[in-house]
């Protein structure tokens, strides 16, 4: 077990027990709250590897994406409604084409290539999410908190309770950069790829959030410029 794993069970123990007695939520100290997702995110060291993923991978990004567009034109005459997406009725027929092998060949490549852009983004995830723990136990001591909890498990905090920017703050002291190269015969992680797979979340909708917002300030923009 990793001492990010040992910090996560230990929460989860002391929220259970807080739920399951109210004399043991009785905490001699400040507890605070941590977004461990969000913490990562601000990291010098992140934004920096996902430049360096784009720049670094730039011939698999742009062969997936020549890749999507061939399979694009493939389907397209499956899409009989025009709605732009293959409905449960409209599968029959790719599946019955000719066109069939094609198809799946196309995933397959389009598949491999993503996941090699998305091992290399998981593979710098993981290295800052080496030093959590660390982090997490400096601030700790730094500020005096008996107890740090995960924000989505808590109903109620007050702002100056979350620390997720403190956390950030000693993640890049430990974790200046990563490698965006993962080692021959890397393998994810669990833990890797569930930070990883809650930041891409976040991240897409901030970028739509962004599109939307533009989209309100100009109305007589096109739709996804």
């Amino acid at each position: 077990m990793t001492p990010f794993s040992k910090s996560l069970a230990a929460v989860s123990l002391a929220l259970g027990a807080a739920l399951a007695s109210p004399a043991a939520a009785q905490v001699n100290g400040r507890v605070a709250t941590v977004d461990t997702s969000g913490a990562i995110i601000g990291t010098e060291a992140l934004k920096t590897a996902y430049e360096q993923v784009n720049t670094t991978y730039q011939a698999q990004i742009d062969t997936a994406q020549a890749k999507r567009q061939e399979l694009s034109n493939v389907l397209q005459p499956f899409d009989t409604n025009n709605n732009g997406n293959l409905d449960e009725s409209e599968l029959p027929a790719v599946q019955a084409s000719t066109q069939l092998a094609t198809i799946q060949r196309l995933e397959g490549e389009i598949n491999g290539l993503t996941e090699q852009v998305a091992d290399a983004r998981i593979f710098a995830v993981e290295q800052i999410l080496a030093q959590y723990a660390a982090a997490l136990e400096e601030v700790a001591d730094q500020q005096q908190i008996q107890m740090i909890l995960p924000v989505g498990s808590v109903q109620f905090a007050r702002r100056e309770a979350d620390i997720t920017q403190a956390i950030t703050t000693a993640l890049n002291t430990k974790v200046p950069s990563v490698s965006v190269v993962p080692p021959q015969g890397y393998r994810r992680s669990q833990q890797g790829t569930a930070i990883f797979q809650d930041i891409q979340q976040r991240l897409i909708a901030a970028r739509l959030r962004a599109a939307q917002e533009a989209q309100q300030g100009n109305p007589q923009a096109p739709a996804g410029r």
